[in-house]
């Protein structure tokens, strides 16, 4: 019995393109469901002046399906402008791999969700999207994205999210580790990432508020 895979999605497989990451990157996005087990993370570089995506990396970590479209999508978006980019669907990045099978087309989506949160990002950084106030929604809703490195769940999920307040263009946020866990500077970084770029927020404090191992 044949895969049931286009000879596009397994070329793209074998040989996929733009894979690794950028060190200097404008934007990063990682999205991904632990349930399925699929994340893809994307790393992109933006010409300020005239918003092309001059470079654009990705990392798998999931099935030949996630790695493909992975790489399809790069290809698909490399060279063209952030806004031309930010129209590309789901469906276009199935249609160019000739198709995927009807359980694995989540993983198109999950392409496109992280293309349009690094998009989304980078206008935040740039000054390009309404000036939304950052809520305690709003933050919640960035640290929903921050993934224990170790389990690819969320910290809001793993409950590594203890409290967290928003007062005066100050963020704290209390989380239930010790500065010495392995994973405490990922996690640390990760939310930076995500919070420090908005308009309204003056700082980001993180307290790690969890107790040692006995």
């Amino acid at each position: 019995m044949g895969l049931p895979y286009s000879k596009k999605v397994i070329e793209h497989f074998k040989h996929p393109r733009n894979v690794g990451e950028i060190t200097d990157a404008d934007a990063t996005a990682l999205e991904g469901s632990p349930a399925c087990g699929d994340m893809l993370k994307l790393t992109i570089k933006v010409d300020e002046e005239t918003h092309v995506i001059t470079d654009i990396k990705f990392e798998s970590f999931g099935c030949a399906s996630n790695i493909a479209t992975g790489s399809i999508l790069t290809e698909m978006v490399k060279g063209r402008t952030i806004e031309e980019a930010e129209k590309v669907t789901w469906k276009q990045a199935a249609d160019e791999l000739d198709g995927l099978p009807p359980v694995k087309m989540h993983c198109a989506v999950l392409a496109i969700d992280a293309l349009k949160s690094a998009i989304e990002q980078w206008k935040e950084r740039h000054g390009l999207t309404e000036k939304e106030l950052t809520t305690p929604d709003r933050v919640l809703r960035k640290l929903r994205n921050v993934l224990n490195p170790l389990t690819g769940a969320s910290i809001v999920r793993m409950q590594l999210l203890q409290d967290f307040d928003v007062k005066d263009g100050v963020i704290t946020i209390d989380l239930d580790l010790t500065r010495e866990h392995k994973f405490a500077a990922h996690i640390e970084e990760e939310i930076h990432e995500k919070l420090d770029h908005l308009w309204d927020v003056k700082e980001v404090k993180i307290n790690f508020v969890g107790k040692p191992d006995s």
